[in-house]
């Protein structure tokens, strides 16, 4: 005889057992080919099947939250990129503007392999720009890296053989390569080499490239030489270029920060004051 459970009930009806919360079955009739009558196997009811889909929901969020966290690690590998988020964004740029639309049409532009070159002075907020498309589209379990050219080229010299095709090979496997502040780097031959072969291959898998950079866009237009040309060519083919003008905001962050320490330092030297004439001592 089958048990009968705390949360079931046996309903005379039918004679077969039934949840006490939702009233569905939790047995079914199955009719038996082989000896006649049938036999009465448990189910599961209406809210066994809601409660298994929510756990099921909540495991995948669950490796989905780990996968985005395991991904972040991965494709942000400077911490104070973590804070460069729309969020965190002061609107201040109408640039940005164009990098919202990037990534509310980031389908289309994997698809079409269409990526965005951030050119403009210093402290316009390129890199602030770049970061926060890295962490948008990481919010949405999407493998990016961003990266610099010095990272990858420093990278590069302490692997040989298959380490080091292995290395170049994963940056492919990312959806978006960000790379930050080209021109930066040494422009010697062993390094020029190496970036080329990064774009090109970004070229040849049809993925996505971010670059970002202090250059003027007729210095990309107009290379000082071939081993540029063939870099810069790359990225104009494929990278709209977007301008980031305006204020330096870097030396604004720097002036805030000045006026927060001059706080500090003045409440800081008031309040050893207070407490030195509250014991006397002045």
């Amino acid at each position: 005889m089958t048990e009968i459970r705390e949360d079931e009930y046996l309903d005379p009806a039918d004679g077969l057992l039934h949840c006490r919360k939702c009233g569905g079955p939790r047995q079914a009739v199955i009719p038996d080919p082989f000896k006649g009558g049938s036999f009465k196997p448990r189910c599961v009811c209406s809210c066994q099947q809601e409660a298994k889909r929510r756990r099921k929901e909540a495991e995948e969020r669950r490796q989905r939250m780990e996968r985005i966290k395991r991904r972040k690690a991965q494709g942000l590998q400077e911490r104070y990129l973590y804070g460069y988020t729309f969020a965190n964004d002061n609107g201040g740029n109408p640039a940005m503007a164009k990098v919202h639309a990037y990534v509310d049409h980031w389908p289309q532009a994997f698809k079409r392999n269409i990526g965005l070159l951030l050119f403009g002075d210093v402290g316009t907020g390129k890199s602030f720009a770049a970061g926060c498309i890295a962490n948008a589209l990481l919010d949405r379990d999407i493998p990016v890296l961003m990266t610099n050219f010095p990272t990858i080229l420093a990278r590069l010299c302490g692997t040989f053989g298959e380490d080091r095709t292995g290395f170049l090979d994963s940056l492919g496997d990312y959806d978006l390569l960000i790379i930050d502040d080209l021109g930066a780097e040494r422009n010697t031959e062993y390094a020029l080499e190496q970036m080329f072969s990064i774009i090109d291959s970004r070229y040849r898998c049809n993925k996505p490239l971010i670059v970002t950079t202090n250059l003027k866009l007729d210095e990309l237009k107009h290379p000082p030489d071939l081993a540029h040309a063939r870099i810069y060519d790359r990225i104009l083919e494929r990278c709209a270029p977007i301008l980031f003008a305006g204020k330096n905001f870097r030396e604004d962050n720097a002036a805030s920060t000045k006026a927060a320490a001059r706080q500090i330092i003045t409440s800081t030297a008031a309040s050893h004051r207070q407490t030195a004439t509250e014991k006397g001592e002045l």
